[in-house]
């Protein structure tokens, strides 16, 4: 996937539910992976001709790893023109060696919310955008039916009350394969999760799952997400679909 089909990809997704507006100070969650860093690539050069004009930063949540470098990413922010911040904690200590929980993922995801909602506060932006793609979008609704018993997953955009941010998920229309050519192609600095539970979680059941599906019944995937779009999900905005009728300035 070339730099202008991510663009094509990313704008659809915020004028069709109105993720960003004049004055917005946006923050990309930095980990390190593929996602965030075509994330962060997509909205850097998005902002220098979209016609709603807002700030950009980058920010991560260092867990405290070993062995977790950012210098490459901070290269890429420069490169960009993005201001770069890193939260510091101790949260890999508390969930393995104090709590030692059997099931991390869930502690570690609710601390890592609360130290990166807290900085975000003290920069005062009023957004976070978050890389989840199409197939996030898939495997959770999964997750949700086979696991919890309900219909659900993610919304384009979400507003948390008790940290006063709305929650943007730009790349919501791209699937994570064309993400991967697009990091290929330019060469993102990645960084390998150091995290002793990845790639053994009940997203990669489902994601599996998926795979499995889709290779017996090609086509399953889109067309999940086709319904997921047109159902009447909670928390999900009424889309536009044809943004650009209703944006004169818009390209």
């Amino acid at each position: 996937m070339n730099l202008q089909k991510l663009l094509s990809y990313t704008r659809r997704a915020i004028d069709s539910y109105e993720m960003i507006d004049n004055g917005d100070k946006i923050a990309v969650g930095i980990s390190g992976g593929k996602d965030s860093l075509t994330l962060l690539y997509a909205l850097a050069e998005l902002r220098r001709f979209y016609p709603k004009k807002f700030d950009l930063i980058a920010i991560t949540v260092n867990l405290g790893f070993d062995n977790f470098d950012t210098t490459k990413i901070e290269q890429l922010c420069k490169e960009l023109y993005v201001p770069y911040y890193i939260v510091d904690t101790e949260i890999y200590d508390i969930v393995f060696n104090i709590r030692k929980e059997k099931n991390p993922c869930s502690l570690c995801a609710k601390m890592r919310k609360g130290a990166l909602n807290q900085k975000l506060n003290d920069l005062r932006c009023n957004k976070i955008a978050y890389a989840h793609h199409k197939d996030d979008f898939i495997e959770t609704f999964l997750m949700s039916l086979l696991f919890e018993g309900r219909i659900h997953t993610f919304s384009p955009k979400t507003y948390l009350d008790k940290s006063k941010l709305m929650v943007i998920r730009p790349l919501m229309y791209i699937n994570e394969g064309e993400i991967i050519s697009f990091k290929n192609d330019m060469q993102l600095p990645v960084i390998k999760s150091p995290c002793p539970a990845d790639g053994y979680t009940k997203r990669e059941y489902a994601k599996q799952a998926l795979a499995e599906l889709e290779k017996e019944t090609p086509g399953c995937k889109q067309r999940i997400f086709s319904a997921i779009e047109r159902g009447t999900l909670d928390g999900w905005p009424v889309k536009i679909d044809n943004p650009r009728l209703y944006n004169k300035d818009a390209r």
